[in-house]
């Protein structure tokens, strides 16, 4: 049980800690590392540890940084010299459509231009002009359906051939045959749809490209039998409920009440950590097709880039990055955050316009490179 008021904070305190060492721990994993307790009651410091590794979830590569944090903090052993984050940065959180979301964090300095990649927090509201934006959306969500990538799903069908016998339905017909087996039966296993986790960059650097942005994830929202959309910038929002609305105007209206990071700062790394680190978002990823429309002009730490897109192809079946950048035929990925992210890649393409955007996810079905 956690005793009082002072019990709260002490456990609070560790989450700080935590965060203020680098980990990424969204305030959601707070709450259910604290709903663990209360319904393990564990009576030894060990069960608070296994709660908190198991919700908290930090990286395994962390592991022994994790531990030596929790000793010192609840056991007050000497703590690790780890370097902390600056005292500018507020640690980056996550929210969807289910709810509110934290508390807004305000940075100190907010470059409103978008010419440079910047780490501040501008937390802004954002207004969308209506429009068509041409055929290629109309073409691109006839064309999604026959084209999206699919996986063999858990559930069979009946098949003239196939490995695999259908014991049902041969026991079926043996009952309606005295008991004798006239025909063997095959079945197969279903095709279903992929799902596509699509990742939007909303940042400062990336404000005049943010709405036909969303006006292709609505429309790969509507069109894909599974989709999921979330947009990054000083923090990650799931948008996904809000996309799904028929018309663009009140899906796009809805959105940008969601988002509240519009033209911001830019910590790709981070917000691709905390989206690691939920397990609910992270099961998403797990078999689906990654789409990230950003630059990769990451202000922060480039290794936690790099690390989080090296964890994202070890559990998506593609991990596909595609930046306006790239719309030049001499580009080379040349930023410090894009050549920590390359290695990992599966595709590094041109998202300097929604015709190339389209091309690319309908040619996502295609065989993996060897």
């Amino acid at each position: 049980m956690i005793d009082g008021a002072g019990g709260l904070a002490h456990l609070l305190g560790f989450t700080a800690l935590l965060r203020r060492s680098g980990f990424a721990v969204a305030p959601e994993q707070t709450i259910a590392w604290l709903e663990a307790i209360e319904v393990l009651e564990p009576e030894e410091i060990g069960g608070v540890r296994r709660a908190a590794r198991a919700t908290l979830a930090p990286p395994p590569e962390r592991f022994g940084e994790f531990a030596a944090l929790f000793d010192a903090h609840f056991l007050g052993a000497r703590p690790p010299k780890i370097e902390s984050r600056a005292a500018e940065e507020e640690p980056l959180s996550a929210a969807e459509a289910a709810s509110a979301g934290p508390e807004p964090l305000f940075g100190d300095a907010i470059r409103a231009s978008g010419a440079k990649a910047t780490a501040a927090e501008r937390l802004s509201a954002r207004q969308f002009a209506t429009g068509d934006d041409g055929e290629a959306l109309h073409r691109f969500a006839r064309a999604l359906p026959t084209r999206a990538p699919r996986r063999r799903g858990y559930r069979g069908r009946a098949a003239r051939g196939g490995a695999q016998a259908d014991a049902r339905r041969m026991f079926r017909d043996a009952m309606r045959n005295a008991g004798e087996f006239v025909k063997i039966r095959r079945r197969r296993r279903r095709m279903r749809q992929r799902r596509i986790v699509l990742i939007v960059d909303v940042s400062g650097s990336m404000k005049h490209r943010t709405q036909a942005h969303l006006a292709f994830a609505h429309v790969l929202a509507r069109a894909a039998a599974a989709a999921e959309v979330f947009t990054i910038g000083t923090r990650l929002t799931r948008i996904t409920r809000a996309l799904r609305l028929r018309s663009r105007e009140q899906a796009l209206a809805t959105a940008a009440r969601l988002v509240a990071d519009w033209d911001g700062g830019t910590r790709i790394g981070e917000a691709l950590s905390a989206f690691l680190a939920i397990p609910r978002f992270s099961a998403l990823a797990r078999g689906a097709v990654l789409v990230v429309l950003s630059d990769g002009l990451e202000r922060g730490d480039p290794t936690a880039m790099g690390d989080a897109v090296a964890r994202f192809s070890r559990i998506a079946w593609r991990t596909v990055w595609l930046t306006p950048l790239a719309a030049d035929p001499a580009f080379e990925a040349r930023t410090a955050g894009l050549m920590a992210a390359r290695p990992h890649l599966d595709e590094l393409g041109d998202g300097g316009s929604l015709d190339s955007i389209c091309a690319h996810v309908l040619d996502l079905a295609r065989e993996r490179p060897a």
